[in-house]
């Protein structure tokens, strides 16, 4: 099971444009791993990519991917969709749509029932974005809970009642990884999460001391929407799981890669992502 995480960055990419903070500069100077590109996954033995940054197309070429067959959404909000217009660079040949001629293969994208819907609201005055792509022919949809594809078996758990954001559990033989890249807190109770090998997660503050030296006080109110690096050690605990990866790194933690990798020795199983990370 092969898994590259081709994105690490948050809501806001670094460099953030237009920014001449020191973790901004020495991302446009040194580039990757330095540079962070909207939160994604991808699963090379099965050509799965999980959300679509607005830079997923930089994400997709960054890490040399060469197909993407199957697209998995995790919830709608902008940050993690409003790039589905790679479906076009993908799949759409102007050419022979010219001709009135369709693509082969179309992509798969699927997810939970109510966030399938929550993506087919996202659109223009024209309507929505995914319906016209599937009257194109480029993709189709489909409502999963689980999805099989060779070896590997992907299980999205809820992680809200009304549904509308996923934790995506991939397995393979006796390997399991868990990725919950965003809105996951409170983090959802599951067996299902037990003794996994890898939990790749976000919605993670990194520090009391932010970006331009922001003190984050005990009061604020991001302390009740992401967890804090002890609430996830917390839940490495809690479920016995061997090595978590911190993704969804906002610009405005202040920390630069090798801030990170600093911080890495300091931590005990917690380790932080970058763009083009690989997972075996």
């Amino acid at each position: 099971m092969n898994v590259i995480i081709i994105g690490s960055g948050g809501c806001v990419s670094t460099p953030r444009a237009c920014c001449s903070c020191r973790v901004c500069t020495e991302a446009r100077r040194k580039g990757y791993p330095y540079a962070r590109t909207g939160c994604s996954l991808f699963i090379e033995d099965v050509n799965i990519l999980i959300d679509t940054p607005e830079d997923i197309n930089a994400s997709l070429n960054n890490s040399g991917i060469q197909e993407v067959e199957h697209i998995l959404y995790s919830h709608c909000d902008p940050d993690h969709t409003m790039g589905m217009r790679v479906i076009e660079q993908l799949k759409m040949d102007w050419l022979a749509n010219s001709l009135g001629k369709k693509p082969e293969n179309p992509i798969e994208i699927a997810s939970l029932p109510a966030i399938l819907e929550d993506i087919k609201m996202q659109g223009t005055k024209y309507g929505s974005v995914m319906e016209y792509y599937e009257a194109r022919g480029l993709v189709y949809t489909k409502e999963i809970r689980t999805l099989k594809k060779d070896n590997i078996l992907i299980e999205l758990v809820p992680a809200d009642d009304q549904e509308h954001v996923a934790i995506f559990i991939i397995s393979s033989n006796d390997k399991k990884i868990i990725y919950a890249p965003c809105d996951v807190k409170p983090f959802p109770k599951s067996e299902k999460f037990q003794g996994a090998d890898v939990l790749i997660i976000g919605n993670t503050i990194v520090g009391d001391i932010l970006k331009d030296g922001f003190v984050l006080e005990e009061d604020n109110p991001l302390r009740k929407e992401l967890f804090t690096l002890d609430e996830i050690d917390t839940i490495r605990k809690q479920y016995e799981i061997k090595k978590v990866i911190i993704t969804h790194l906002e610009e405005d933690w202040g920390k630069s890669y090798d801030d990170y990798r600093e911080l890495e020795k300091e931590l005990n199983f917690i380790y932080f992502a970058y763009d083009g990370l690989k997972i075996n």
